[in-house]
């Protein structure tokens, strides 16, 4: 199995039995999503694995070791670019902002192209979602998320499309995420 293969069979049973908290869908089709997305902007099956595996270690308390020492150091280095400090000793509610502040501080520096396509690719299947449930209920899907504020989750959205725009904005996915992220404000009334 190539690298991508082995991603793939690990994150299935590392997310085995977990659902998405908005649509009880099996979670393994997120990564599995955010890794064709990756797929439309690169050839790298390394960045395609980390997409696969991008929530193991924050969702499904993997060993970050683990990653390492089974697929190397550039998919560990791709998975921890996304993986957030849960900050235990603070709600997840209430370290929220601080939370993303400290997560976007990885798309200011970073000049890794792999770094940049994996949060575009994870985020625009997040806001996929979101967009398909504003459509259902507006914002009232927020109130299952740890951020309720529609304004807070388009800051946050829209700090991750001018962090990428320079260097991604010529992709159909960043096209899509700008498209999608307009139209979700919209539905939520956070513009």
């Amino acid at each position: 199995m190539n690298v991508l293969e082995e991603a793939i069979a690990f994150a299935t049973k590392a997310h085995e039995g977990q659902t998405r908290k908005m649509s009880n869908t099996p979670y393994i089709l997120h990564p599995l999503e955010v890794a064709a997305i990756a797929g439309t902007m690169t050839d790298e099956l390394e960045v395609m694995a980390a997409a696969v595996l991008h929530d193991t270690v924050e969702d499904c308390g993997v060993d970050p070791n683990t990653i390492r020492d089974k697929f190397g150091s550039r998919v560990y280095a791709l998975v921890m670019s996304e993986t957030e400090d849960k900050m235990l000793d603070i709600s997840l509610v209430d370290s929220w902002k601080t939370r993303k502040e400290d997560s976007l501080i990885v798309l200011r520096t970073t000049k890794d192209r792999g770094v940049k396509v994996l949060w575009l690719s994870d985020k625009l299947s997040n806001l996929r979602s979101f967009y398909r449930e504003s459509e259902k209920s507006g914002g009232e899907f927020l109130t299952h998320l740890h951020q309720k504020d529609p304004k807070m989750q388009y800051w946050y959205f829209n700090s991750i499309a001018q962090l990428l725009e320079s260097e991604l904005k010529d992709t159909d996915a960043y096209k899509e995420y700008v498209d999608l992220l307009e139209k979700f404000a919209k539905n939520v009334g956070a513009i």
